[in-house]
């Protein structure tokens, strides 16, 4: 079974095996977590992710590389929906998301993961639905993920992610 627990504070501070970007389908440098983790891995990684995937990454999926200059050995970029109502397919393509991150860092041989509410900033998911998606999709890591940090970025996302936690 993965533990999956909450910390209100900095991902980019988070030591682990796995971190989770909330990435743009441009896989380009973007504001909030994508920007704070841009910055801290330094230009690296936009290189390598230029190099490895030119055509970015469709939303609903994810990619890896390295940590760079953070405190994991990867990164997993994962592409969640922009907020449209609900009535396009956001939930599902936000589960995706995490299901290809968790994937993706478990085929790398992660044990311990972080990972934002991936669309609950700009792209405007609903924060209580975001977190139940993150913490569903968390509990269902694939082995051999044991623990998944879910790093929220303020008092009211914590709040949201203990209770869908508690569930």
């Amino acid at each position: 079974m993965v533990l999956v627990q909450v910390l209100l504070g900095d991902i980019t501070q988070v030591e682990c095996d796995a971190m989770v970007n909330a990435a743009n389908s441009q896989l380009r440098r973007g504001g909030g977590v994508d920007g704070a983790i841009h910055r801290a891995a330094g230009p690296g990684l936009q290189a390598e992710l230029t190099s490895a995937h030119p055509d970015g990454c469709p939303t609903g999926s994810a990619v890896l590389t390295s940590g760079h200059l953070l405190p994991c050995r990867y990164l997993v970029h994962a592409v969640g929906p922009v907020w449209r109502g609900g009535r396009r397919g956001e939930p599902g393509e936000l589960e995706s998301a995490y299901r290809t991150a968790l994937a993706l860092a478990a085929g790398a041989g992660c044990r311990v993961v972080a990972a934002p509410l991936v669309s609950s900033g700009v792209y405007g998911f609903p924060l209580v639905e975001a977190a139940a998606i993150a913490v569903f999709a968390a509990g269902a890591a694939p082995p051999p993920v044991e623990r998944v940090i879910l790093v929220a970025f303020d008092r009211q996302a914590v709040a949201a992610v203990s209770r869908a936690i508690s569930v």
